[in-house]
């Protein structure tokens, strides 16, 4: 889909669509001012829009680049793909392969964790800093907290609830947000739009099942986060976050001991959501 569908409110998001095709279909990413570039990395049930407020005032002085994931946004939503995790990591591989880019500043979150991060720690040496919000990296099947999530959202009751009534991006959004006021309706609806018709969902209800059964593929990732210690890195933190909390958080700092480490008391799980201003001030920090 190459054009603008009737429901994106362009005041909120004003981006000008790039396109990049992938084997699965035709990915939409932003590309926003010019500079040092800043990669943005989206989860689930999330899309580039997440990012805009940031990017806003970040590609003033940087170029800033946010992919959304093939079954997310404004990109395709085939019904064949596989939708694992590490098959939108070679998405976002190839696209980042073809803007040529260097000196990356890579910002992730949820399960743009593991996918942002695979592509630093496959190519070490375009990536300079990491800001890691609200995410994990590492198997999590022996944490009943995720194996209790991962069974439900991802199994034949939670597929269904995702397939009839949306209800990943309906109610579990709202949920994982600091201060629910901040996701007014106009808002949700951004987040609810794009995943507006059973066959547009399965992507959202593929991952949930993912967090358990890419253990590997997680392990894999982790084993090698040595690769990523000389990165300039921010640990951006809402502590209202009822899916990564300050267990996790505490994980991350300790597998990364000179990380500068922001806590958000008042912000859930989408940081960039609930606070863009500070966000984007410590990332130009990360720059200094």
């Amino acid at each position: 889909m190459n054009t603008s569908p009737h429901w994106l409110d362009r005041k909120e998001y004003p981006f000008q669509p790039h396109w990049f095709t992938t084997p699965a279909g035709e990915m939409h990413y932003v590309d926003e001012g010019s500079g040092t570039p800043i990669v943005f990395v989206h989860g689930n049930p999330s899309w580039s829009f997440q990012f805009r407020k940031v990017i806003s005032v970040l590609s003033r002085d940087y170029r800033c680049i946010a992919p959304d994931h093939i079954g997310f946004g404004l990109s395709d939503k085939p019904a064949e793909w596989s939708y694992l995790p590490r098959d939108h990591a070679r998405n976002l591989e190839s696209l980042l392969a073809s803007l040529h880019l260097q000196d990356i500043t890579l910002v992730v979150g949820d399960w743009g964790g593991p996918i942002g991060l695979s592509y630093a720690i496959a190519h070490p040496e375009k990536v300079s800093r990491l800001v890691i919000t609200n995410t994990w990296l590492w198997p999590v099947n022996r944490d009943w907290y995720y194996i209790a999530f991962s069974s439900f959202m991802g199994g034949p009751l939670g597929r269904w609830l995702i397939r009839r009534y949306n209800f990943f991006a309906r109610v579990m959004l709202k949920m994982i947000f600091g201060d629910r006021k901040r996701l007014t309706p106009e808002i949700h609806a951004q987040y609810l739009s794009p995943l507006g018709e059973s066959a547009q969902r399965k992507g959202c209800w593929t991952l949930p099942k993912q967090i358990i059964s890419s253990s590997d593929w997680l392990e894999g990732l982790w084993n090698k986060r040595d690769l990523l210690q000389d990165k300039d890195i921010l640990l951006a933190w809402g502590m209202k976050d009822i899916a990564f909390r300050e267990k996790e958080l505490r994980r991350w700092m300790a597998a990364f001991l000179g990380a500068r480490v922001v806590r958000y008391e008042d912000a859930g799980h989408f940081v960039s959501e609930e606070k863009p201003s500070e966000l984007s001030a410590e990332i130009e920090r990360l720059h200094q």
